[in-house]
């Protein structure tokens, strides 16, 4: 009996081993974790740092630098508005200020990864006008190697946030706030 074309390739991969190659070793990055990097990086990209001591509380704050928002939705402070994952758009929309807490922050690029649990809802932080992200300046990380092995740990759907929306494709004119939160506001906590 004759081996079908089928046969012949399967048998010819079957007889065909490859050596196995180590995988290569990857290197330690290293990098400056520092606060004052974190600062300097968020600064450069149109955002804005505010300290906040362990015993100021965060309403103040927010009060402080918003005075006159109208609609603040947060898990982290009395909020004016209520949002969950069901909340239409259109509610969403109204938002003047969100205040989210970050998880951690990266140093290189001055991005904190925010995870959907931290959100109330998937587009709230994209859609506000104000965002205001709740970050301990423990929780820095110098580059995007410890943040990814870090992600690793947290699972599930998030975003890493870095500055305030921004384009400069019209006329090649810088415009911030131009396809979400018109400013970001790090609240970092010792």
């Amino acid at each position: 009996m004759t081996a079908t074309a089928r046969e012949r390739i399967l048998a010819a991969t079957r007889a065909n081993h490859f050596e196995a190659n180590p995988l290569p070793t990857v290197p330690q990055f290293t990098g400056n974790d520092s606060v004052e990097r974190f600062t300097e990086v968020l600064q450069s990209i149109g955002g804005q740092i505010v300290r906040v001591p362990a015993c100021q509380p965060l309403a103040e704050v927010v009060q402080e630098l918003f005075p006159a928002a109208g609609s603040v939705a947060s898990p982290l402070l009395p909020a004016t508005i209520t949002i969950d994952e069901q909340t239409p758009t259109a509610v969403l929309d109204t938002v003047d200020v969100a205040v989210l807490g970050g998880i951690f922050g990266v140093a290189e690029n001055a991005c904190i990864w925010l995870p959907e649990v931290n959100m109330l809802h998937r587009a709230l932080p994209l859609i506000t006008q104000h965002l205001v992200l709740v970050l301990s300046e423990q929780n820095i990380v110098a580059n995007m190697h410890e943040a990814y092995a870090r992600v690793q740990d947290v699972g599930g759907y998030g975003l890493f946030i870095a500055g305030p929306s921004k384009t400069a494709d019209i006329e090649q004119s810088l415009v911030i706030g131009a396809h979400g939160a018109r400013s970001l506001t790090v609240l970092l906590t010792t």
